[in-house]
């Protein structure tokens, strides 16, 4: 392949990875993770809105474990998958602690940002098999948090709204 076409396939495949990664925080079309999760009372964040199932914090911890849970299959050979729903939603409604709803918001930016490196990884090839999965790549493991992620962060918004929380 002449060197001019590899340069050039390096910079496309650069320029896609740095758009995917990107996309893990980008709120371009809709409100992003940072702003669906800032300023909210913390009396808040354990009330469930009347006709849904769930509440911001178990909204919040879901999309921590959930993105977690995908981070870890995608990197680490000794995965050990989880048990579907159980392991997936906290155990009640409220934060456990004062301090667990900002604890939970930075482990998810913490591992949002460990996901946007593996994505930008000239090392790793995204339409790779996994090594250690039943046939995921890494771009679908990507893709896959980047849909959850959005459907989960609109609830959070109008959970908020319903619950009177956000801003006008």
């Amino acid at each position: 392949m002449p060197i001019e076409r590899e340069r050039r396939l390096a910079g496309q495949n650069t320029g896609m990875r740095a758009q995917i990664a990107k996309a893990l925080d980008w709120g371009e079309a809709h409100a992003d993770f940072d702003k669906a999760v800032e300023g909210l009372a913390p009396e808040l964040r354990g009330h469930r809105a009347d006709g849904l199932p769930h509440s911001l914090w178990e909204i919040l911890e879901h999309l921590r474990i959930a993105q977690h849970d995908i981070l870890d299959f995608s990197r680490n050979p000794d995965y050990e998958e989880r048990k579907w729903p159980d392991d997936y939603w906290p155990p009640t409604p409220a934060p456990p602690t004062p301090t667990a709803w900002d604890e939970s918001v930075a482990a998810f930016k913490r591992d949002r940002d460990d996901f946007k490196a593996l994505t930008t990884d000239p090392a790793i090839e995204l339409t790779a098999r996994i090594p250690h999965g039943k046939g995921q790549t890494y771009l679908r493991e990507v893709l896959l948090v980047l849909d959850h992620n959005a459907y989960h962060v609109a609830e959070l918004v109008v959970i908020r709204r319903l619950l009177g929380a956000w801003p006008a």
